[in-house]
């Protein structure tokens, strides 16, 4: 009698694991096949447009509270449809790649129809909720999505090195549709920071391609170090972030010490992305230009957000 009660006692708990389990697998293959830090890292520079635009034009947020939701919802639903959209369409890529393998569309946790059918209901529900913004707003959240999964994703990404500058727009929107929900972007400062993201994102993404070399070359996407070589990606990334050195000092604004921080910041990017001109170990300069280049955006955003709240200034 005691050790039947001990079996079933061992069969609940072993069906509690194996729940617990697959819940925590479930969540994991939801996360990696909503690319959760890439909707983060798009999610930021959102809210920021939101608040600058705010702090810019006197309005209220507590009196656009309901506008700001629907947006950071919305935009976010539209961006995680586009990347799933994207891990649909790439699943032959990442089967070949060993940073994506795991993800559920390799491994077929996730059927692929059900994959391309959450892509298509996440971005159409954003939209749905983007409506009840502006119609600058839904522009501006339609070329992100648009430009991300056709130009980019079906098109230029298996064909061209182009398909970096191409990806790029779609994260460079991200500023605009936070400010255009509450107001016009003619303002400097959005305009601005879009062209941060635009410029930003090529050395990033080479940092990428140059740490995982093998694996796009393998899956034959068509990475400028892949097509062009190590020497051109390293010399691009410098002229690159030399490009972002003049922008801060039209982000005055903002005032004087995100000005000099931004431009600390942008000299020591550019240090090391010359440095990389002479390095012998390329691997670990490339860990460190990725990085630095995430710790990078991350900060000029936040520290936007922050220099314009009622002590921050």
């Amino acid at each position: 009698m005691s050790r039947q009660i001990i079996t079933s006692s061992n069969i609940n708990q072993t069906d509690f694991v194996s729940n617990k389990q697959s819940g925590k697998t479930l969540a994991a293959d939801l996360k990696s096949l909503f690319k959760f830090p890439v909707l983060i890292a798009n999610a930021v520079p959102i809210f920021a447009g939101f608040w600058l635009a705010v702090y810019f034009t006197g309005a209220s947020f507590a009196a656009n509270a309901g506008t700001f939701l629907l947006t950071i919802i919305g935009s976010t639903l539209v961006m995680a449809g586009a990347l799933v959209i994207n891990n649909w369409y790439d699943v032959d890529i990442d089967t070949v790649m060993s940073r994506t393998k795991s993800r559920p569309t390799v491994t077929g946790t996730i059927p692929l129809r059900a994959v391309l059918w959450i892509g298509i209901t996440a971005s159409a529900v954003g939209f749905i909720l983007m409506m009840f913004t502006t119609a600058a707003a839904v522009q501006y959240t339609f070329v992100g999505w648009f430009v991300y999964v056709v130009p980019y994703t079906m098109w230029s990404k298996r064909r061209y090195t182009l398909n970096t500058v191409i990806g790029s727009i779609s994260g460079a929107v991200t500023p605009l549709i936070g400010w255009a929900a509450l107001a016009p972007v003619s303002h400097i400062v959005p305009i601005i920071l879009a062209l941060i993201i635009f410029i930003w994102q090529m050395p990033h993404t080479f940092a990428i391609a140059i740490r995982k070399y093998d694996e796009y070359k393998a899956a034959d996407v068509k990475m400028l170090p892949v097509v062009h070589g190590l020497e051109i990606t390293k010399r691009q990334m410098a002229i690159y972030i030399a490009c972002l050195l003049p922008l801060p000092f039209y982000l005055f604004s903002l005032g004087t010490a995100f000005v000099v921080i931004a431009t600390v910041l942008n000299v020591a990017y550019l240090a090391l992305a010359i440095s990389g001109l002479f390095v012998k170990d390329d691997m670990k300069w490339a860990r460190k230009m990725f990085l630095v280049s995430v710790n990078y955006l991350m900060i000029i955003f936040v520290m936007a957000i922050v220099v314009t709240l009622p002590w921050g200034g």
